[in-house]
């Protein structure tokens, strides 16, 4: 049985220009653009992310929904966990 999860990712400019992102796990997954770039500009305009003197998440570039499908091929972790048990 497949899972799938969708995360959404965040991308920034920072202090120096370089690429930083935030994701979030559990995201509602409908959120409008301009909802996105308003949470993202609050997120850039509070300063209170800093490293070494360099705001980490600077600018607001993208965001983005992630979507990642685990189909398993086997799964003996049972068995082991058993086997290890004795």
């Amino acid at each position: 049985m497949s899972t799938t999860t969708k995360t959404l990712r965040l991308n920034f400019q920072n202090g120096q220009g370089r690429t930083k992102s935030l994701t979030l796990a559990n995201a509602l997954d409908n959120l409008e653009a301009d909802k996105i770039k308003d949470a993202m500009k609050k997120i850039a305009d509070s300063n209170v992310f800093e490293k070494d003197g360099v705001t980490i998440y600077a600018t607001p570039v993208s965001a983005n929904y992630i979507e990642r499908t685990v189909t398993p091929v086997f799964d003996d972790s049972e068995t082991v966990k058993a086997a290890d048990a004795e």
